[in-house]
């Protein structure tokens, strides 16, 4: 027997709220040892070949206040441009990577290896990239977007290159602050909003 669809009505859709950083990031949430071995600690082993870099910003609401309590993951290849299970890949480098704002300031930091140029599908190269994924409180669906490089050649990107309002490829550029260390703040609304994908 088929149910009558008017009897029940939809739930209100849920936002990560703070349940997201006890299931995924236990030891963050203050339950550690919840697992064994808690997965996307570091994207790189000591001995990863490369530059090693620190990324560090802030996930800024349209009122520019930072959010606390924003959750990202990270995917990158190599510094060669491998990704894990390519062949030649570096052994010590995973490529992913989890990792939440500071309580207090709103500030993340990622700590990696430089990434290569990737092979792109249409011929020639992607500029070296990290890509992004971020969750937090009224995030109801999470937001994909990359990191570039401000100090590396970008000009052939195919992604930046089809972003048709020019200024806001910007947006996607990270800030170089000193050696080895980049800013990359991430805006979800208002002025110099983030580009952010659909994949």
């Amino acid at each position: 027997m088929v149910q009558k669809l008017d009897i029940l009505q939809e739930s209100p859709s849920q936002t990560a709220g703070p349940y997201v950083h006890i299931g995924c990031m236990p030891s963050f949430a203050g339950n550690a040892g919840a697992y064994e071995t808690e997965i996307g600690t570091s994207p790189i082993e000591d001995g990863a070949k490369g530059e090693v870099i620190t990324i560090r910003g802030q996930v800024i609401d349209g009122t520019g206040w930072a959010l606390r309590d924003a959750m990202i993951e990270s995917w990158q290849p190599d510094a060669a441009g491998k990704f894990p299970g390519q062949e030649g890949a570096d052994p010590k480098v995973s490529g992913f990577c989890r990792f939440a704002a500071h309580g207090e300031s709103g500030e993340y930091e990622l700590k990696t290896v430089k990434p290569g140029k990737v092979p792109a599908r249409s011929g020639g190269f992607q500029a070296p990239h990290i890509s992004l994924w971020i969750v937090a409180r009224g995030i109801n669906v999470g937001l994909q977007t990359r990191i570039y490089f401000e100090d590396e050649d970008n000009g052939d990107d195919p992604l930046l290159k089809r972003i048709e309002q020019r200024p806001r490829a910007d947006t996607l550029i990270a800030k170089k602050t000193g050696d080895g260390e980049y800013r990359f703040d991430i805006r979800l609304q208002g002025a110099g909003e983030t580009v952010f994908l659909d994949l």
